[in-house]
């Protein structure tokens, strides 16, 4: 990205470019293709593929995995199927050895609800239809002597049994556990973390583990991603947004719509240096990953700007240092919907030397060779830009061209106009005519309005040997430049802005109670004192307000508005408050941006519709309850139906934006889109850790020179039913409220809560008069590798010293230590041992404070490192220490006297070292043994 110009040459400059990232495996499960070598047959091959095959007959065998046969029932079939191409990949790439387990990470992306996801929400859900059926049984006079309480209890544990249930289900479900198990099975302890932006996720995926590995934060790269059809949401909203086809046909003129297939894969990258040093054999070469962002208020659709689609690809020939006409092949979106098509090819002619539309073409006419997966797959969404790039990357290892299957005598898109032609079959690739390597490029595009382009080139291994290695961090500290804070905004609990949040954090007293009838009916969900698959022992939490109406100045009609997740609503309110605070609008944001929010990647709002989608399911097991068994068809129907009046039809939602208000990614496009900012949205799950993984995306991509601005943060509200059981089910809540470092620590408690910060690199900001509210300085990361559960020092210990690694201080210099503070007793006890590790010094002149904000809001989740960030940061602007609420009894087996350092019950001036600026640090530790440690400083000029 960048703000620059469209330039239909770029004129080399490889000195200046980066160093190129080599694809070293790859993986392909799809559902004609089980393995790399299968996926070049079935690219080549020119009859076509079955239709309608699923991944649902892959056998895959769970043990392989050491997964404990109790979480094996649990477990998304996604996460087993990436666990298959993750291995497929490995193996791919060679001698496992070569991969230095401390420095490669593991990115994952997927789209839409999984199927335990569904499932598990079906099953919270079914509850109410339980009692309806138990109600309607009494009323007509069906029930035997145990009543309409019997007919409904036997109706859940009948539901049970149908859809499954146990007490790993809410670790099972999640998105990020997939690159967590990953990481575990493997024994690599890099970066873990899933994330989503529609159809647009495998490019984000790439990008992020293309900026990781060029700033030396890692060595090597495992981006999976994957989509499976499940549920019945996708179809249904894909309907209603009139985007659904039989099938998926690339280059009809008439096309206006898709099919979403089924795939998964994988690539291993490594930077090229370090590919070559291992003696890996390279398929092929990234020279950039461009990404930039078409903002249009409205409903979600692609975009068809000729001027943007040309700015996102010949930024990625300038970035590349190599020509456009260099190029000999181009994997197109192909999407199928003809006016997008024709948009992308006509701005792709013009930068590869055709004016669009025009006189006669600079180059000689038919010279690229133009192609599109989804001929062969279909459109596979969260899979469909790494199937295209491992395509593109198999055809220059083979040096073959591969051919596009016909439209079956349909119409085609005219490209007598532009500089391709389309193959009928598998071509030799020839040499360029000036000796320079063969090159292709992958264009790509997103429902949210991201566009994208990446240039790969042949691996030549005669070539001059590349730069040396640069392993960053591993062979000492590397001042990376700070990022600047400026603009922040948060709500939690009963507090509508960051103000009102530093003033709870200031007043000692927790916003924890009850949770209101609205959000938790008793009747189907308390059991207190006792654990359930389908009940929760604790009712209280810390709830949000969810905004009825778009902040002032955004213009979303009342259905649309309706249509949105909650998490989508009050991300964009807070994102009101970040411009507010700043002083100036969003249209003062010049150049590229991107928007990465930390958030669960299966929102509440698509759960909801696929269950309301649901109700044969539902009727079906009502009809094989023994209870009922005496009753005859015709009373049976009559009995259903009466259920089915008291349950209602499913929701009629804006059938325009269904699909936009399920999205996870949709939190950060409707930022973007709505607020106008040309910027890319992703959404982000490290499961608690969620909020610092999207900085560290935010960080990375600014440190880059991808991005010149970003929003990032966290939002989600856990304040629900199906949240409070199934942590219940696994022991995790407390059984009264949450209380950090005490001896009383028996969990958490849930609270709900959204925070954003706005970012731009130290210099810009200053340059441009901003005002700066402080810096961050590092984000470190790790993963565990061990339990999936259990919390591991050792990798905790590992974050914060790659944090320390990017700074030019130790860790004595850090005043205050906003910790994860999950409330357990292991837990707690296991972040002091990970802290005393890194932060014990005899230089330490003072007691390291330590604090947690849960103590407050109670734990928000994906919002949590958010949550911890807001408050460092508004200590810091202060000059406070914070208090922290609700500690009786330190636990004694948290031995603060080996740091040294103090949990402070009160708020206290926190005073600066030697003129130095205040310094904090934030942990975050996610379920999955996902660590992140953040660095943050105090502005010394900021404003207060």
């Amino acid at each position: 990205m960048g703000d620059e110009a469209a330039h239909p040459e770029p004129v080399a400059d490889e000195a200046a470019s980066p160093e190129p990232i080599a694809i070293v495996g790859i993986s392909a499960l799809y559902p004609e293709a089980r393995g790399v070598d299968d996926y070049w047959k079935l690219l080549t091959a020119t009859e076509p593929p079955r239709a309608g095959a699923t991944l649902a007959d892959i056998e895959l065998d769970v043990a392989r995995f050491r997964i404990p046969p109790a979480q094996a029932r649990s477990l998304a079939r996604m996460q087993l199927l990436m666990l298959e191409a993750a291995g497929q990949c490995l193996d791919d790439a060679g001698d496992r050895q070569r991969l230095p387990a401390d420095r490669t990470d593991v990115v994952v992306g997927t789209c839409f609800g999984l199927d335990r996801q569904y499932a598990n929400a079906l099953r919270i859900e079914g509850a109410r239809y339980g009692r309806d059926l138990g109600k309607a049984a009494a009323a007509a006079g069906h029930t035997d002597s145990s009543g309409a309480s019997g007919t409904t209890e036997e109706f859940r544990v009948a539901l049970r049994s149908r859809l499954g249930a146990s007490p790993h289900d809410r670790v099972g479900e999640m998105a990020s556990t997939i690159p967590a198990r990953i990481a575990s099975v493997h024994r690599l302890r890099g970066r873990t973390l899933a994330l989503e932006s529609a159809d647009a996720t495998s490019y984000l995926a790439i990008a992020h583990a293309v900026d990781s590995l060029r700033a030396g934060l890692s060595d090597a790269v495992l981006v999976l991603t994957g989509q499976r059809v499940e549920g019945r949401f996708l179809g249904h909203a894909l309907a209603g947004k009139r985007l659904a086809a039989d099938r998926t046909r690339p280059f009809a003129a008439d096309g206006a719509g898709f099919a979403v297939r089924e795939g998964v894969g994988g690539v291993l990258l490594k930077r090229l240096s370090t590919a070559v040093h291992d003696g890996d054999r390279v398929y092929a070469t990234v020279l950039d990953c461009s990404l930039r962002h078409d903002a249009r208020p409205g409903v979600f659709r692609y975009s068809t700007s000729h001027e943007q689609r040309a700015e996102t690809a010949a930024a990625a020939y300038r970035r590349a240092g190599v020509p456009a006409a260099s190029v000999q092949y181009v994997e197109s979106a192909g999407s199928g919907i003809a006016p997008e098509t024709r948009s992308e090819l006509d701005s792709l002619a013009s930068v590869f030397g055709h004016p669009a539309p025009g006189p006669a073409p600079v180059r000689s006419p038919a010279s690229i060779a133009l192609g599109s997966v989804r001929d062969r797959l279909g459109h596979t969404f969260a899979n469909a830009g790494l199937a295209g790039v491992s395509k593109v990357a198999l055809a220059l290892h083979h040096r073959s061209l591969p051919p596009q299957r016909p439209l079956d005598g349909e119409v085609s898109l005219d490209l007598g106009a532009t500089p391709f032609r389309v193959l009928r079959a598998a071509e030799h690739w020839p040499e360029p005519p000036d000796g320079a390597p063969r090159r292709a490029a992958v264009s790509g595009s997103s429902l949210t309005g991201t566009l994208c382009h990446l240039v790969l080139e042949e691996h030549r291994p005669a070539a001059p040997a590349p730069r040396a290695p640069r392993r960053g961090a591993r062979h000492g500290t590397e001042i990376r430049e700070p990022i600047a804070v400026i603009g922040f905004g948060g709500t939690f609990a009963d507090s509508p802005d960051a103000d009102a949040y530093w003033a709870t954090m200031r007043s000692g007293r927790d916003r924890i109670g009850p949770l209101p009838a609205s959000l938790f009916d008793r009747e189907l969900y308390h059991a207190p004192g006792r654990m359930s698959l389908d009940r929760s022992y604790l009712d209280a939490g810390a709830p949000v307000r969810t905004p009825q109406a778009p902040p002032a100045g955004l213009s979303i009609p009342p259905r649309r508005y309706a249509a949105l997740d909650a998490a989508q609503r009050l991300a964009l309110s807070v994102t009101a408050e970040v411009f507010a605070r700043r002083g100036q609008g969003p249209g003062t944001l010049g150049g590229q941006g991107v928007i990465a929010v930390g958030t669960n990647l299966g929102l509440a709002r698509e759960r909801q519709l696929n269950a309301g989608l649901c109700i044969d399911e539902l009727e079906a097991v009502a009809r094989d309850l023994p209870g009922l068994d005496a009753l005859g068809p015709d009373e049976v129907r009559s009995l259903l139906k009466l259920v089915r009046d008291r349950w209602g039809e499913p929701e009629a939602a804006d059938p325009l934006s269904m699909l936009d208000g399920a999205l996870a990614g949709g939190v950060p496009a409707l930022i973007a889109n709505e607020y106008g900012l040309s910027a890319v949205p992703v959404a982000v799950e490290a499961a608690c850790a969620s909020s610092l993984a999207a900085l560290d995306v935010a960080v990375s991509r600014l440190r880059s020179g991808s991005a010149d601005y970003a929003i990032a943060g966290g939002v989600e509200l856990p304040c629900n039913p199906r949240d409070l059981v199934l942590c219940s089910s696994l022991g995790l809540l407390s059984h009264d409220r949450i209380t950090p470092f005490d001896t009383a620590a028996d969990g958490f408690t849930p609270g709900d809560g959204c925070a954003l910060f706005l970012l731009r690199r130290y210099g810009d900001a200053r340059r441009d008069g901003e005002p700066v509210f402080g810096l961050l300085r590092a984000v470190g990361a790790s993963n565990d590798a061990k339990s999936l559960i259990a919390p591991d020092a050792a990798g905790q210990v590992r974050a914060m010293r790659q944090a320390f690694a990017q700074v030019e201080y130790g860790p004595s210099a850090v005043g205050y230590l906003e910790a994860h503070g999950t409330g357990t007793r292991v837990g707690d006890r296991t972040e002091i041992e990970a802290a005393a590790d890194v932060y014990s010094s005899s230089r330490r002149r003072r007691p390291l404070e330590i604090g947690s904000a849960k103590s407050f809001i109670g734990h928000t989740f994906a919002a949590a490192g958010g949550a911890g960030l807001l408050r460092a940061l508004q200590a810091l602007r202060t000059r406070t220490i914070p208090a922290n609420t609700n500690l009786r009894t330190l636990n004694p087996d948290l031995d603060l006297a080996r740091i040294p350092a103090r949990v402070s019950t009160e708020a206290g001036a926190w005073e600066a070292q030697d003129g130095q600026p205040r310094r904090a640090a934030v942990s975050s530790f996610g379920t999955g043994g996902i660590n992140y440690h953040l660095l943050i400083e105090e502005h010394m000029d900021g404003p207060r």
